[in-house]
Formats: C-alpha cells, structure tokens, sequence
C-alpha cells in the first residue's frame, strides 16, 4: 500500500516539475526597457543609426543643427569591433524645476522632455533674467556601457530626472537662501569626511534630525553621545551635491527594480555635469574624464576610478567580507601578476593597511580587475554580474557613488577659448591630458570667435585625433601609435557662455 503511494506521489511530483521545467524552458525573454539608439539630440534616422554602425570606416557623428546650450560641441565614433553597437551614450538637457506630477521610479514613467526640444543658442541668449521665475539646470552627461548597452541607455533617459526630482526637495532653499536652515547635523563619518565637497539632502537632513530627537534622555537605549555627531552651517552648494549623489543612488536602485521586468544589459559609467546657480558641479562614477582648459591653465575635474585607484576600499570590504570572495580570492595585493606555479611559495605583498610591502605564503592567484572580471570600481548598474563560471556577485565591490567637484564659475571671466571637456575612456586611453588640451587650443586658436559651429568642429577634431586613420597596421595616430579601438564620445563646453544663462535667484 505504502508503496503504490509513494509512487503515486512520486509521478504527481515529477509531473509538476516536468511541466514547470518545460515552462521555465519556453519562458521567452523579458522585453527591452527602451530600444538601442543614438542620443536625441543628434536627430539621426534609422538608416543613419545603421551606417554610424560601420566598423570598418567608423565614421564621425557630429551635430546637424547647433541646438545644445551654452553652443557646446559634441562628436563620437563607434569602435572598431570590439561590441557590435556603440555602448557609449550622452544626454545633454535644460531642465526646468518645477512640481513633478509623476515618480521617475515608477516602473510604469516614460521620461519625456521638458521641452519639446532643445533651445537654440540665440532662444537662450535672448532669455530675460527678469523674466524667469523658476529655476531651471543645464545637464551634459556620458554614459560609457559595458556588457551590452541597456543600462547606459536607461542611464541617459532617466538620470537627470532623478537629478531634477532630489534638486525640487530643497527648491525652495535654493531659490530664497534666506529660509536656509542654520545649521545640519551630520554624523561625524570619517569616510563621509575624506572629501570635502559631500553634499547634504534635504532627505539626510530629516534623518539627522529624526536621530536627534530620538536619542532620548540620557540612559535610555536610543541615546547616542554627542561625540558622534557635530553641527555645521550648510552651504547651499552642500544641497545641490547632495541632490546629485542621491540622484545617483536612486538610478542605480531604479535599474535594479525594473530588470526584474525588463531586460537592461550590462552596467555603465556615469560622468556628469549640471550648471545651477552659477556654478558648474561635476559628478564622476567611472574612468570617463573631465578637463578643463582655462587661461591655458589644464585642472583635471575629475578621478578615475579603477581597481588600482580604489585599492584600499576594495581590500577593506574584501577584509571585512571574505565570503564575498567565495575562497576563490585574496583581499591582498602583489607587486605584480602571479602564477598557479608561485602558489605555495612566499612573495611580496601588502594590504589596505600598508603603503610598503611583506612576504607571506601565497596562498590564491591575485587578478588585475575587480575579482577577475571588470576594470572599473564606479558605475551603474552591472546587478547581475558575476565572475566567470561561479556564483560570486561582483556588483558588492562596485560604488555607484560619484566624487564631486565645483567650479564656481561667475567668480571669473572666461574668453571664447576656455572649456570644459568631457570624454569617454576611448579618447583619454590613448591621449594624455596634455596631448587633449593641445590639440583643442590650437584648433579653436584657428578659429573664427565668433563661429557657433567652433566647438562642435573642435570636438570632430579631437574624436579624429583619438581614433587615427586606418592603415595596413590598424588605425594610427600621431607618431604611428595605436589609435583608440574603443568608442569615443566628446562634449566641449565653452565656459564664457556659462555667465549670462542663470539668473540668481531673488
């Protein structure tokens, strides 16, 4: 009897697996959050979105129509094979901020403009400061993909939506200083400290607040010495960053909700610019780059991070976490790549404690990028990536954190030839800081002042100089070295437009 039971179990069982395992085997793929295209602003067709695509000639794009603000420039080239679609998108925007009527994170938003398109430059320059009531932003951003191109593509359509939505939480601080609140209280993070420009939010002020009132009289279990916190003035600069590096918590949070859904490949870097009130605040999650030529003066405004620049955070958690690196990796670092023939033998190394080295028995294989596998330490996305043929996560190393610099840019007058540029890896693995600002300066040095058209032809140049030209031995650039294979995306932004765009507010 028992018997015949457990086989009648037995087929009852084994038929719903079989059928769920047909089932799980016909399950088609969730459909595309958004489609792969080029970005809006170069208005190209579907059949020049195809020939963009040619490997072999790699064409320039450039802009039809002189439509960003400011006159800024902007030029890219596909790769020459190394993805079949240019990962490489940008998003350039005037964003008025005003009450939104609907949630960017709600999986049923569809971003739409804030305007039906771009303002020319001479609609820009003909606005009356007087007779602007709101504020409103200017947005230049680069997403370099990785792994597909979904995640930049959902970067580009969405970022600055989350950017304007943090902004509308202390719009009405930004527009009357004078109900700025006097003070914030912060906790006293040593991290949060290691960079000076980190920001607050209206969103962190509540919570600090919330901590205060909760920490009770003394001896009850919410109290929290003082010694953990400290009160500051706030800056008004200190809410836009603020703003921004939540805005870039939220994208992140926001692709990994709707892949649940949808399907957005791979991961992305995130380098951003927003223009308010007269200063420029550059954000930076990536090995994108930011330069800025001034006075023939270059500042870097912007760090690349990598596995080599972001050692001793990567070594700590791997510190604190070791089962994040399933037995299969080491927290330690070598002065170089081993073999599986060292294991077992003593070698130099160190840890995120050290700035010199030690000998220790080699134990594991240490690996140039992050656990085996990307060579980029900031980003977004990459919520499904793992290390080859195992189940080790690698998006727990990953930052979705931008460093954030400032430029206060109505403190100084600027001429036709100051600029800010903008550029994925592809341009800078290839062309030095230097080598870049030389080859702007004496391009613009050429031209006419007054041509609008300058800095759209200057970022062509540039994108020219990077990719080469093809020859028998590949493309070539100056010097018959290797030209850049990756894709490349530039934005030149002339400063001395900057001044007039942003009426202070009353």
């Amino acid at each position: 009897m028992m018997t015949r039971v457990r086989s009648a179990v037995s087929s009852i069982i084994g038929g719903i697996m079989a059928s769920g395992s047909s089932a799980q085997e016909t399950q088609p793929d969730p459909p595309l959050r958004f489609p792969y295209s080029r970005p809006d602003f170069l208005a190209l067709s579907p059949d020049e979105v195809e020939c963009s695509a040619d490997h072999i000639s790699r064409p320039i794009l450039i802009l039809k129509e002189m439509k960003l603000p400011w006159a800024a420039g902007y030029a890219e080239v596909i790769n020459a094979g190394k993805s079949t679609l240019n990962e490489d998108q940008a998003c350039c925007e005037v964003v008025e901020l005003r009450k939104r009527l609907a949630d960017p994170s709600s999986p049923s938003y569809t971003p739409t403009r804030r305007r039906s398109s771009l303002p020319s430059v001479d609609i820009l320059e003909s606005i009356d400061s007087s007779e602007v009531k709101e504020l409103n932003f200017h947005y230049w951003a680069l997403f370099d993909g990785h792994g597909g191109s979904g995640a930049a593509v959902f970067a580009a359509k969405f970022l600055h939506l989350h950017i304007e939505e943090q902004l509308q939480e202390v719009l009405e601080i930004l527009k009357n200083p004078s109900l700025q609140p006097p003070t914030c209280l912060c906790e006293e993070n040593p991290v949060h400290h290691l960079h000076p420009s980190a920001g607050c939010s209206q969103r962190g002020l509540s919570r600090a607040a919330s901590l205060r009132g909760a920490a009770g009289a003394p001896g009850s279990p919410n109290t929290m010495a003082p010694r953990f916190f400290m009160e500051k003035k706030i800056k008004q600069e200190s809410l836009v960053v603020g703003a921004i590096e939540n805005a870039f918590k939220e994208i992140d949070s926001h692709i990994a909700r709707e892949r649940m859904v949808y399907s957005i490949s791979g991961g992305c870097t995130a380098l951003v610019v927003v223009y308010l009130l007269g200063k420029l605040y550059v954000a930076n999650a990536g090995d994108s780059r930011a330069l800025m030529i001034c006075g023939g003066e270059i500042t870097p405004m912007s760090s690349s991070f990598t596995p080599e620049s972001e050692r001793q955070r990567l070594q700590f958690l791997a510190h604190l976490q070791p089962s994040l690196l399933g037995n299969e990796f080491t927290h330690l670092e070598f002065p170089r790549r081993v073999t599986k023939k060292e294991v077992g033998k003593r070698m130099l190394c160190r840890d995120f404690t050290m700035n010199g080295c030690r000998l220790m028995l080699l134990c594991f294989v240490a690996q140039a990028r992050v656990l085996a596998t990307i060579g980029v330490t900031r980003g977004l996305g990459d919520h499904d990536l793992k290390v080859h043929d195992s189940d080790i996560a690698i998006k727990p190393f990953l930052s979705c954190s931008p460093e954030m610099k400032i430029y206060n840019l109505s403190q100084y007058e600027h001429g036709a030839d100051d600029v800010l540029i903008l550029a994925t890896d592809g341009l800078w693995d290839v062309l030095s800081n230097q080598e870049v600002a030389e080859v702007v300066s004496g391009f613009l040095g050429n031209c006419d002042p007054d041509d609008k058209h300058r800095y759209t032809m200057a970022a062509q140049d540039l994108v020219m100089k990077a990719r080469g030209v093809l020859r028998d031995q590949g493309w070539r650039i100056a010097g018959d070295r290797l030209g850049s294979g990756d894709d490349i995306s530039v934005f030149i932004i002339p400063l001395m437009h900057g001044n007039s765009q942003q009426p202070q507010p009353s």
